[in-house]
């Protein structure tokens, strides 16, 4: 093959796209579609409560548009992170809309599902035999965490899509995953440069957002040559430059020239950005550097229950002594609660409520915004700890105060809010010394009668 053309409806499963934007891609006759359907950015929410971040009427509108259109044409559809944290529980949400659009539709396709799942068991065993090291920033694995997460999930790499893809799959429905899989693991099978191809992976898994205006609900077509790659935007009142192209290359990495990932690290220290037509980039010189395979690990703890209340104040006296009032509060809340495992803070919008201690601008704006949370051990606690802190700061005396009647402004009655579970990573961590494929079964299962 000279060529492997890629289409990116979205940047994640559920986002939406255009119809029109999409039919432009199918016009260009993909050998692929791929789509991204998870991340870590949302939080540890979703991993330890086995939930999606995205809404399952919004994922079947999408597939139903993909799907139909992949088995009209028997191209391959290869969707990583299934269900958005692309654990077992998450690949079972995302499997059973695939499996109601094929019904529906009357689509008939072999769909291969692969877990990424990892059980305790295994990476206590691992852990003893010092396989599991801390990225950058984190303590050491015990099995204290190991045992306290709810989910445990490893970012597949190429091989266990591949295997899918050479088994006959049209259809791969995947678990946790690198992000450039769904894109690059068909171009190395079919022999392509896997610098080129992880580096075009990276860029389409987040569909349109690499183009100017950019959008994650919009589609962007990558055509990988031998030598280089193109990326071209499907809508019309949208461009990419070597610009847009080349900023999106640094997103989600501490080093801007190097992108680690399994079995190796992308290097774009050479790379080239070149304009080639209006709305076309021309990409070339990235590598890929082989390394020791291992596997990044994410794991998600539960540690109590939130409670929320919002609300505001333009008082310029509040304003001027809102540091000393909310000391006031926090210690009228540990006078009256002895426990110490419940959590208090304080956001202000308008005042150091984005970046806390690290805010280099230091001036209050006329109005704050005011975020009261508390973390306890149940959401009765959080409950109450809540209610007596929200109720002490809406009374509280501070100089310069004119009214007595309360503090603050409240958008919503009630004004209190139950948050739910709060859960938190604690494993991110690398698994060293690991086949690509023996962590990640590869299922397979014909859908809807024969294929032709």
């Amino acid at each position: 093959m000279e060529e492997i053309r890629m289409l990116a409806p979205t940047a994640i499963l559920g986002y939406g796209f255009p119809l029109d934007s999409f039919m432009r891609g199918m016009e260009e006759k993909p050998h692929l579609i791929g789509v991204d359907a998870g991340s870590t950015d949302p939080g540890p929410f979703y991993l330890g409560k086995g939930k999606s971040f995205t809404d399952s009427v919004a994922v079947r509108r999408d597939l139903e548009v993909i799907l139909d259109a992949a088995c009209k044409e028997r191209i391959p559809v290869i969707i990583g992170s299934a269900g958005g944290s692309g654990a077992n529980v998450h690949l079972d949400w995302n499997e059973q809309i695939v499996r109601d659009v094929a019904a529906e539709k009357s689509l008939s396709f072999t769909m291969a599902r692969i877990e990424a799942e990892f059980s305790r068991d295994y990476l206590h065993a691992r852990q003893q035999a010092g396989d599991i090291t801390p990225l950058p920033g984190v303590p050491p694995l015990t099995e204290k965490e190991i045992r306290e997460a709810t989910r445990i999930v490893g970012q597949m790499g190429l091989e266990p899509v591949q295997e899918a893809l050479n088994d006959g799959a049209l259809v791969v429905l995947a678990g946790r995953a690198y992000d450039p899989v769904c894109f690059a693991a068909l171009p190395v099978l079919r022999g392509f440069d896997p610098g080129l191809a992880l580096h075009v992976g990276k860029i389409l898994e987040c569909a349109a957002i690499a183009s100017t205006p950019g959008s994650g609900r919009d589609c962007m077509l990558g055509i990988l040559r031998k030598d280089h790659f193109l990326l071209r935007p499907l809508n019309p009142e949208r461009r990419c430059t070597p610009e847009s192209v080349a900023a999106h290359s640094l997103y989600e990495k501490s080093d801007p020239f190097h992108l680690h990932g399994p079995g190796g690290k992308l290097d774009l220290r050479e790379t080239q950005y070149e304009q080639h037509d209006e709305q076309t980039v021309k990409v070339w010189g990235s590598r890929f550097v082989p390394a020791p395979y291992s596997i990044k690990l994410e794991g998600a703890r539960p540690v109590g229950y939130r409670s929320i209340c919002i609300a505001g104040t333009r008082d310029p006296a509040m304003i001027d002594n809102i540091e000393d009032i909310i000391k006031g509060v926090e210690s009228s809340v540990a006078d009256n609660f002895e426990e110490t495992e419940a959590y208090l803070h304080f956001h202000l919008y308008g005042y150091r409520g984005v970046m806390g201690e690290l805010e280099p601008l230091q001036q209050k704006a006329h109005e704050l915004g005011i975020v009261m949370e508390v973390v306890a051990p149940t959401q009765k606690r959080a409950n109450t700890i809540l209610s007596f802190a929200r109720s002490t700061m809406l009374h509280y005396g501070f100089p310069g105060r004119i009214s007595t009647a309360g503090n603050l402004a409240f958008p919503y009655s009630p004004s209190d809010l139950e948050a739910g579970e709060v859960f938190e990573f604690c494993i991110h961590h690398l698994l060293h010394n690991v086949d690509p494929r023996e962590p990640f079964p590869v299922k397979l299962e014909q859908l809807g009668g024969i294929t032709v």
